[in-house]
């Protein structure tokens, strides 16, 4: 469905630039475009967060990447959805990706900075950053490559992988034992379904169904 097919439209689709579901209304029959990788991206960060604070006794208000440094490899579709996601959330972007113009745009349209991506290498993040690879480093093609400067993972709290094919990807394999949170890009996969199934049918997904079955495939 292009964008000039929808009549109305979700508050950030504009600002996303994609659509990954329609929902026709009732009511006037007008299409209604949504970015379900957003909000599913981000709350998988921000739950995986949120479980550790428990178990340690955190707090979190409003949000656990609220004023943290959020580190986005890759200023495509996933890389837009993770950054402004995250600028939602109060969080301070960084955009790193292979063509600079790309980067400058998306960070400019989240209040956040560029870097060239040959920096990447050698960038290094303040302790507790967040990391997001919406890059195909790590896809099946080439799983035995990282995004980043392997001696950085011990200073990232979380780092998120975009990527679903493996599941568990070279980065978060190294970000683990560098003692990183990881989430994998299966959880935004799922969550997006689920995200999908409660607008279509408008009922509440089967939750813990849809997730065996994810779970069972990957």
């Amino acid at each position: 469905m292009v964008q000039e097919e929808f009549q109305m439209l979700q508050v950030d689709y504009e600002e996303v630039f994609g659509d990954n579901g329609a929902h026709r209304l009732k009511v006037d029959g007008k299409l209604i475009g949504y970015h379900t990788y957003c909000e599913a991206s981000i709350t998988a960060i921000e739950d995986s967060i949120k479980a550790l604070g428990c178990i340690n006794g955190e707090a979190f208000f409003p949000s656990p990447i609220a004023a943290k440094q959020f580190v986005v490899v890759g200023a495509g579709g996933a890389g837009r959805a993770l950054a402004f996601g995250a600028k939602t959330r109060g969080a301070r972007v960084i955009i790193f990706d292979i063509d600079f113009d790309r980067a400058k745009s998306l960070a400019q349209a989240v209040c956040g900075e560029a870097w060239p991506f040959e920096d990447l290498a050698n960038f290094q993040p303040e302790k507790g950053a967040i990391l997001a690879n919406a890059t195909p480093i790590g896809m099946h093609t080439s799983t035995d490559r990282i995004p980043v400067a392997q001696g950085t993972l011990k200073d990232y709290r979380l780092v998120f992988d975009a990527v679903y094919t493996p599941r568990k990807t070279t980065l978060l394999r190294d970000a683990e034992n560098a003692g990183a949170l990881v989430v994998s890009g299966v959880e935004m996969f799922l969550r997006q379904a689920i995200g999908q199934f409660n607008l279509f049918t408008g009922s509440k997904a089967p939750e813990d169904f849809m997730r065996a079955i994810v779970m069972e495939k990957f």
